[in-house]
């Protein structure tokens, strides 16, 4: 018996809601912790990420001082800086230390490095695993005289680092606190005069992490520049006039220029910041001249919160590109 034209029509209405099923499954945006039965969506992480724990300066300004977490694969693995306030930021971003393992720190000002035991123990209490820190940071200087033009003096990394954790230290507890943890130190070479190259400081399959001197007056500082995967960040920590020309070598090609960011164009901060700090034109000028893809001003004040669109326009003088004022939380992919 051939079928009926009723029928015909009752077997092509059941196989075409079957289609609208099926499409409508794997069309919908599957909501997070949920599944289903023929399609699941898997979200893949950026290769390379950023995370501002801290965006502001030594002052008590709302902000969190200069901390930044780099996820690798999603994984933060990279603290850089860790300045007041960057623990309480880390708990609101909810990322966990377990597997952050290299820390780097530009210069050791208080507002770069005063939560670093706080964060010590937080990654201490993340995992029962044995932790293995590998630290790099500036090499020390011994000071020079008295009055206006002495020079501070300051602990390399390495000391820092046994001041804090060694057996000793003030906080050498933390050694086998939570679960047994080493920390490693090496300090990069700081000489008056940076030399002409970057310098490598790790290699480990897709990531390389590089380091030239910076100049921050007496503060001994680094530049770092992270290359994951095709991708990468340059942080200029605090930075005056003379570590520009370094600045320009390591960061030539960069994703993402992290540039601290304190002064107005003179004349419109005190005389003595501009021996610390670069102003907008100049950080337009470099961020044009190295071909960096994003500039990102974090470590703001709030003479240049209050300034934003005069700071903008006097970048966008020598550079073109996108410019980020950074906050506290933000998240950013290269």
């Amino acid at each position: 018996m051939r079928p009926t034209t009723s029928s015909r029509f009752t077997r092509f209405a059941g196989l075409l809601c079957l289609v609208l099923t099926v499409y409508s499954v794997s069309a919908q945006p599957i909501a997070p912790g949920a599944s289903s039965p023929s399609v699941v969506a898997t979200a893949v992480p950026p290769p390379l990420e950023l995370v501002v724990l801290g965006s502001g300066g030594p002052g008590a300004t709302g902000r969190a001082g200069a901390s930044y977490l780099v996820l690798l694969d999603g994984v933060p693995r990279i603290l850089v800086d860790a300045g007041p306030g960057s623990f309480a930021r880390l708990g609101e971003a909810k990322l966990s230390l377990a597997k952050t393992d290299i820390v780097l720190l530009t210069h050791l000002h208080v507002d770069h490095v005063g939560e670093l035991p706080g964060l010590f123990k937080a990654r201490a209490v993340s995992t029962r695993g044995k932790i293995d820190f590998k630290v790099f940071g500036p090499d020390g200087r011994r000071g020079k005289g008295k009055g206006e033009n002495s020079t501070a003096t300051f602990p390399s990394t390495s000391r820092l680092v046994d001041l804090l954790f060694g057996q000793q230290g003030a906080f050498g507890y933390l050694r086998d606190f939570s679960a047994p943890m080493t920390v490693k130190a090496t300090d990069v070479a700081t000489p008056p005069t940076p030399s002409s190259q970057p310098k490598t400081l790790l290699t480990e399959g897709k990531l390389v992490v590089r380091a030239m001197a910076g100049h921050h007056r007496d503060a001994p500082a680094v530049i770092y520049r992270i290359d994951y995967a095709g991708q990468s960040i340059t942080f200029t920590g605090d930075i005056d006039a003379d570590g520009l020309p370094g600045l320009r070598r390591i960061a030539q090609g960069t994703d993402l220029l992290v540039f601290n960011s304190v002064v107005l164009d003179p004349p419109g901060s005190p005389p003595v910041l501009y021996t610390l700090h670069t102003p907008p034109k100049a950080i337009g000028g470099v961020a044009g001249e190295s071909g960096t893809k994003t500039l990102l001003l974090s470590h703001l004040s709030p003479n240049l919160d209050a300034a934003k669109d005069a700071v903008q326009a006097s970048i966008a003088q020598g550079y073109k590109g996108k410019t980020v004022f950074a906050t506290d939380g933000l998240r950013l992919t290269p």
